[in-house]
């Protein structure tokens, strides 16, 4: 960051920031020089649309650019894969190697007749032979999407059959918490469902010649050992690449389209600069191949970079400390995980500074929901002194970020350290005015290379339009509720759950920041019950182990930390609360089984039973008195 702010003639990173947003054309340029980004950016660098400066304008329109050869550039002895799961390390590829798997899984495509625009789906985990048909589909200008192999058959249909994939690629098997569970049977019963369905192509041994009207092939059986050399085609900077899908909890997921140039610029800005990510640096981010962070996390190989790419559970009973050994052993510099992961961490009473050395870990990614006070207390305390714990926040939709960590910045405790560059972001209040020091709706109000190319399916642009644009017209409203202090900026809840008691905004993480401190509180979620002209707070709290809920302590503290429009009018005690599969709480879905409204795509969440205690139809879950 700092070698890029001195070559653009700046000495501070507020001047640097307002430079990136107001001069578009010369940051975006500069960072494709600096990035060595491979490529032909064209004879423009953008040009703004007057009408629809947000929907209209365009970067590098006249480029040519694969997204796939600029990751895999470099060195071809430098390891840049290792494959874990449970157990320890698996795999280990150069990045020659990778080059070879990413030949092989191109022709592959191509002998299945896959051309540019077309729509490669994958039911994989996250592994070396997932990454290489991954780079392999980008290589020749297909479009990849994934989901996650512990997806519902629903929830995959959901998602691919909006998008017609011409070949599904699944995998053999996964494992989670010490099992290892077959894909193959799933796989074959959706692919029977996908209407257009070409191909299926199993990474293993197939159980059928078809599925449906799809010939289905086992990839040993298609692989030349003979193809070595990737071929990249130049594709514009428009051109599709991803297409990811949001969580569903609310209705049909969105189908982001999201374009080749957009995605590399965008993310060798987070990793190079905001993550200073560099060569033979490590990154490990647990994640799974349907969330945004699989895509995000992956694009680190641009820097030079290595990815550990991890197959299971965060915390499996075996070794409940696995990401860590990891960390350690392999010498990962940059960890990516959640919140929840970090309290559950220090709620067992792991403390890797204890055991391991963690000598080369430089920086802690977490994204997912706010991180508590807690969460910095315990990475400082337990895990290591010197890093930057960066809090990171932005979407599917933008496969960024919107305020991330900044390794120029100081990091304060229940923070994110400020706006990426290029991102024209503030706080609108109900005035729709830029409000300071207080939450206001999180907006961008100027281009960046990855806004959305469209939503897939008909009437995408309008549906895109609708999305984002709809509140203020050429202005995105995020859909979250953020404060910008003098030190650095507060992501507390998504704006579709902020509680309003009397008319007055709360984020949900506001509460969620006390209430999870208090001893005998393991998690909790909050909904706005509405209530004639108004709402009440209604507080969900699971015990930690046989600890009894303590009404009155968990009203005191948020009386005294936050404010009295903060404590909760009832608190019920319940065994379990539900979250979606990317590891986020989903108070809109115990909001809707609460208030007897149906729950859309229940396959969406990890632990979709646990939504029949919210039954309108008499709670099952125990209210504690006072």
């Amino acid at each position: 960051m700092h070698a890029f702010m001195t070559e653009n003639g700046f000495e501070r990173y507020e001047a640097l920031h307002r430079w990136s947003v107001a001069r578009p054309a010369d940051f975006w340029s500069a960072l494709w020089q600096y990035a060595g980004i491979v490529g032909d950016p064209g004879d423009l660098a953008f040009v703004r649309h007057e009408q629809q400066p947000m929907t209209g304008s365009r970067f590098f329109p006249h480029a040519s650019v694969n997204l796939a050869e600029n990751l895999l550039q470099g060195e071809a002895g430098d390891v840049v894969v290792v494959e874990a799961d449970e157990s320890g390390v698996r795999v280990q590829l150069t990045r020659g190697e990778l080059r070879t798997e990413v030949a092989r899984a191109q022709q592959v495509l191509l002998r299945l007749g896959v051309e540019a625009g077309d729509r490669v789906a994958g039911i994989v985990p996250n592994t070396a032979a997932a990454l290489a048909l991954t780079l392999g589909a980008l290589s020749i200008g297909a479009v990849w999407t994934s989901c996650a192999p512990e997806f519902g058959p629903t929830g995959v249909l959901d998602r691919f059959g909006q998008v017609s994939p011409s070949v599904l690629v699944v995998a053999e098997d996964y494992v989670y918490n010490g099992k290892r569970h077959s894909l193959v049977a799933k796989g074959l019963d959706i692919a029977t469902q996908l209407p257009g369905l070409g191909h299926v192509l199993v990474l293993g041994e197939a159980a059928a010649d078809r599925a449906g009207d799809a010939v289905v092939h086992q990839i040993a059986d298609l692989v030349d050992e003979s193809d070595s050399t990737p071929q990249f085609m130049p594709l514009p900077f428009d051109h599709p690449a991803y297409i990811v899908y949001t969580s569903g909890t609310t209705g049909l997921p969105k189908s982001i389209v999201h374009r080749t140039g957009g995605i590399l610029l965008n993310l060798l800005k987070e990793h190079l600069l905001h993550g200073d990510v560099q060569r033979g640096d490590r990154m490990l981010y647990f994640t799974n191949t349907a969330w945004m962070m699989y895509h995000w996390s992956i694009a680190a190989l641009g820097c030079g970079a290595s990815v550990v790419l991890y197959d299971g559970a965060a915390i499996p009973t075996a070794r409940q400390d696995v990401l860590w050994q990891l960390i350690d052993e392999l010498g990962v510099t940059h960890f990516g995980t959640s919140p929840k992961y970090l309290s559950m961490m220090a709620k067992l009473g792991i403390r890797p500074n204890r055991d391991l050395d963690l000598v080369a870990l430089r920086c802690i990614l977490s994204a997912g929901a706010p991180l508590t006070d807690d969460n910095f207390d315990w990475v400082y305390g337990e895990v290591k002194s010197e890093l930057m714990l960066a809090s990171i926040s932005g979407g599917t939709e933008i496969l960024g970020c919107f305020v991330l960590g900044n390794p120029l910045l100081s990091v304060h405790s229940g923070e994110i350290q400020g706006p990426a560059l290029g991102m024209a972001v503030a706080a609108l209040d109900e005035r729709q005015v830029p409000v300071l020091g207080r939450p206001g709706d999180l907006v961008c109000t100027e281009p960046f290379p990855s806004m959305p190319l469209t939503f897939w399916g008909e009437n995408g642009d309008e549906r895109y339009r609708q999305a984002y644009f709809s509140t203020k017209d050429e202005v995105w409203y995020h859909g979250d509720l953020a404060e910008f202090r003098p030190t650095g900026v507060v992501i507390s809840g998504r704006t579709d759950t902020t509680l309003k008691p009397g008319g007055v905004r709360i984020g949900t993480s506001e509460i969620y920041r006390v209430v999870e401190q208090i001893p005998g509180v393991r998690d909790s979620l909050v909904i706005g019950y509405p209530i004639e002209g108004d709402m009440e707070i209604w507080l969900f709290v699971i015990p930690d182990g046989n600890a009894v809920v303590d009404v009155q302590r968990i009203r005191r503290a948020l009386r005294a930390e936050a404010s009295p429009r903060h404590v909760p009018s009832r608190v019920f005690s319940v065994p379990e609360i539900p979250y979606n599969l990317a590891g986020k709480k989903v108070e809109g879905a115990v909001l809707k089984a609460v208030t007897g409204r149906p729950v859309a795509n229940r396959d969406s969440l990890s632990n979709p039973d646990c939504l029949d205690l919210f039954a309108v139809e008499g709670l099952l879950v125990r209210e504690v008195k006072a």
